[in-house]
């Protein structure tokens, strides 16, 4: 691992991003962005041409995907140059929004405020803005995220059967994903996961990621032929619901 450990050379442009210490065996490398150590997430795609660096959701690490044949001394290298992008994103990251009484939450792409009240039923319920939550205090945070789940298991199932019915195809099993990586995914034996953090976006940006698994069922590549019929399942702009979750995306992942 002596690539961590190389100081940079005289062409390097950002020294403030330097790497730490050498991680033990199997932990990740890191960078110091903004005052703070932030793991460096490599990965070697057999289809990069370039290297292409992301900041995760929640900002817990830098993501790096690299040519096959890429250094991985020149991937850190790569990270700690664009340090200034870095600390900005990190800037941009949403505060986490803490579920307590009175927090207004996002829901499908508008917002809730919770109010707690012993007398609400335990079981949260959409009142005109407001989502009602009784039971005992301390409960709520868990009692509002397993709502929440619910909700989007209710709405993708509903999704799932309508894009189905359109394909022409019979509607695989589904289940949630706290994904960091992924919105959806669709297993070789057709399961589609969809992140259950979708609840909080609007509909057609939910409705999307489903429409894209389904369109896998048929495709499982994302040649011209899925991508015409994703433009033939999905009844809005695939492009605008791409560039909500590439803008806004990132908010999702204030609730823990």
């Amino acid at each position: 691992m002596d690539w961590l450990r190389r100081p940079a050379g005289p062409g390097a442009r950002r020294p403030a991003a330097s790497p730490s210490a050498p991680p033990a065996a199997g932990a990740l490398p890191t960078v110091t962005v903004a005052g703070r150590d932030l793991p460096v997430e490599v990965r070697r795609l057999r289809q990069a041409r370039r290297m292409t660096l992301r900041l995760a959701p929640d900002g817990s690490a830098a993501r790096i995907s690299i040519p096959p044949h890429a250094r991985l001394g020149d991937a850190l290298a790569f990270v700690r140059d664009r340090h200034d992008w870095l600390a900005a994103q990190l800037v941009r990251i949403p505060a986490a929004i803490m579920l307590a009484p009175g927090t207004v939450l996002p829901f499908r792409g508008d917002s809730l405020t919770i109010a707690w009240d012993t007398a609400h039923p335990r079981k949260p319920v959409v009142d005109d803005g407001a989502l009602l939550v009784g039971g005992p205090a301390e409960q709520l945070p868990g009692r509002v995220r397993r709502w929440l789940a619910a909700e989007a298991l209710r709405l993708c199932t509903e999704d799932l059967a309508d894009y189905c019915a359109r394909a022409g195809q019979p509607v695989p099993p589904l289940g949630l994903s706290n994904a960091r990586r992924r919105w959806g995914s669709c297993a070789a034996d057709g399961t589609i996961r969809i992140n259950w953090r979708l609840v909080m976006a609007p509909d057609f940006v939910r409705r999307s990621v489903v429409a894209h698994e389904v369109a896998h069922l048929v495709h499982f590549d994302h040649s011209p032929a899925f991508h015409a019929l994703l433009d033939q399942l999905f009844e809005g702009s695939v492009v605008s619901a791409n560039r909500w979750l590439k803008n806004e995306g990132r908010g999702l992942y204030s609730l823990a």
